[in-house]
């Protein structure tokens, strides 16, 4: 089984916890982990991640320096890539005793520079804030804020992801017994000019709807879509919260679910669960094994309850 599985950011850095390298990487231990149980049963893996709070400190990092010359968040993309994809590249190798090659592809993911999500941004980056500071923070730095939980973050376009270029290279690697670390924070966002050559946006793509595009392209048999929610809940967070085991397409977008949490997971699962055979699974990182087997989670699939 082809098995594409998206790191939500727990298991990078758990809320509240400080952006350290220390701290990534025992994250990045744990998810390693859970991971190689999956290729240890025979799947053949690929492993996508998120990068919000990393692109953000990067993007503060930069601002501190010389403000005319800051880097755009497509290049900050990439720089953050690199750096998760060592992080769970490394791990990853060590919990299969370097018995399987581990590659980590910077991915470009193009999109529209029409789309209306660069009107609207949505996309949290960075640390947390309260109101006050993420306020004074956005006036100096121009940025747009939004409410996430009890505070405050910034947030970036988040456009539709279209089409990944770098298939070709990501199919060769796979042929040969790769397990891939790719589109890493969404992928690296580009504008295709009318000569065909690419050019980087402003942007950090949702992870979530840009793994099931690659999955649907690799046409990969399981999305996993891992956090640290153990699976999709009707009336979450009240007493009368209950876990949802199966979903069909249909029912899975049919639910109320927040638009900045749990609402682009189910989305990007419902999308990629349309193809007939296709399995998506949303649950707990610990739990990546068990999502394939159907023992835990919710799993959404065409046909099914």
């Amino acid at each position: 089984m082809l098995v594409v599985a998206a790191l939500g950011g727990n298991a990078l850095l758990k809320r509240g916890e400080p952006l350290t390298a220390d701290n990534q990487r025992a994250n990045v231990r744990t998810a390693a982990t859970a991971l190689s149980a999956i290729v240890r049963a025979g799947h053949q893996l690929v492993i996508t991640h998120g990068n919000g709070p990393q692109v953000g400190l990067l993007a503060l990092q930069g601002a501190a320096y010389k403000p005319d010359e800051v880097y755009p968040l497509d290049v900050l993309g990439a720089e953050t890539g690199g750096m998760i994809g060592y992080m769970i590249e490394q791990e990853l190798e060590n919990a299969l005793d370097h018995a399987y090659p581990v590659a980590t592809l910077l991915t470009q993911v193009l999109v529209d520079g029409r789309d209306p999500a660069f009107g609207h941004p949505t996309k949290f980056i960075g640390p947390v804030y309260s109101r006050e500071e993420a306020e004074a923070r956005a006036a100096a730095a121009g940025w747009s804020i939004a409410q996430d939980g009890d505070k405050w973050r910034r947030v970036v376009p988040s456009p539709k992801p279209l089409d990944i270029p770098d298939m070709r290279v990501l199919q060769l690697l796979l042929d040969q017994g790769v397990i891939v670390i790719c589109t890493g924070g969404g992928g690296i966002p580009v504008l295709q000019r009318p000569d065909g050559s690419l050019i980087g946006i402003e942007a950090v793509i949702d992870k979530d709807a840009a793994s099931a595009l690659l999955a649907d392209k690799l046409g990969a048999d399981a999305l996993l879509l891992l956090s640290d929610v153990g699976a999709v809940y009707r009336a979450f967070g009240t007493s009368q919260q209950a876990a949802i085991t199966e979903l069909t397409p249909d029912e899975a977008r049919a639910l109320d679910l927040p638009a900045g949490s749990m609402g682009p997971k189910v989305e990007a699962a419902a999308a990629f669960a349309e193809r007939d055979g296709a399995l998506a699974c949303i649950g707990k990182l610990e739990d990546a094994l068990a999502l394939l087997q159907g023992t835990t989670g919710t799993r959404i699939q065409r046909g099914q309850a």
